[in-house]
């Protein structure tokens, strides 16, 4: 078998052995899922009369709002899952099976990489219950089958780099409850950009962060494709952005799996 072959076929076991943690701690993943809709709800019911109306529309005008905040709470739910990320990788690496990993016949990255595509499917799932639900409130996409895949690629590339980077904050820590509060941050990030509110509504300074944070080209793009919004060159922001994140992540995950001792 060649090495990429036996790569492969080890990292589909992981894989696998990901999708059964996920079977036995369904509450974890339940919760990844719920808390985006959570937002979601309270967002569009209890603050989207008032919020819809500053964006332009009748008083009481939640569709409106819903159609906005979508992309925000689609960001959500992918830090959401980082978060369950850095903890199933934490309990991997102060557990001992590590030890086990390091001394079987396995190419060295199927670890790191069952985590990382279970996190990515993990993603998808809550994504698409998100958005489902969110039709179900009001939300109004415009888009044909093409915008929706090209929505589809970009939350996918974003996940892809987030994961990594989840990854690497799981390793980097000496327990699972660091590892639970590293990745909050990341469920910020929307708040403070143009998940909820255009940033132009913002002050000087906040607006400046909110604007070239990595988060807003996501939220603008996804946004711009799913309700025909201007995109500019939010979408290259977007993808550049992905790409750094799940490089850095990925070399940094990389590193940290190599050199540091089982704990």
């Amino acid at each position: 078998m060649s090495t990429m072959a036996h790569t492969l076929s080890d990292s589909v076991t992981m894989l696998r052995r990901q999708l059964r943690h996920m079977q036995r701690y369904p509450s974890l993943t339940f919760m990844i899922i719920a808390v985006p809709v959570i937002f979601l709800l309270l967002f569009v019911y209890v603050f989207g009369g008032a919020l819809g109306a500053g964006l332009g529309g009748p008083a009481g005008s939640r569709s409106d709002y819903a159609t906005y905040v979508t992309p925000g709470i689609l960001l959500i739910t992918v830090a959401g899952v980082a978060q369950g990320t850095a903890i199933s990788v934490a309990m991997d690496m102060t557990e001992g099976i590590v030890a086990r990993f390091r001394t079987m016949s396995i190419a060295r990255v199927s670890v790191l990489t069952g985590h990382v595509v279970g996190s990515l499917l993990l993603t998808m799932i809550g994504l698409a219950v998100l958005t489902g639900i969110a039709l179900l409130v009001g939300f109004r996409p415009t888009a044909d089958a093409v915008e929706w895949l090209a929505a589809a690629g970009v939350l996918a590339a974003v996940t892809f780099a987030i994961t990594w980077l989840s990854v690497a904050l799981g390793m980097v820590t000496r327990s699972v409850e660091t590892a639970s509060n590293l990745p909050m941050p990341l469920m910020l990030l929307p708040f403070l950009g143009s998940g909820f509110v255009p940033t132009d509504s913002m002050p000087a300074g906040l607006r400046w962060f909110a604007e070239y944070q990595p988060f807003t080209p996501v939220m603008e793009t996804v946004r711009g494709l799913l309700v025909g919004g201007p995109i500019g060159s939010s979408a290259v922001q977007a993808l550049a952005w992905s790409a750094g994140i799940a490089l850095v992540g990925y070399l940094w995950a990389r590193r940290l799996y190599n050199r540091d001792p089982v704990r």
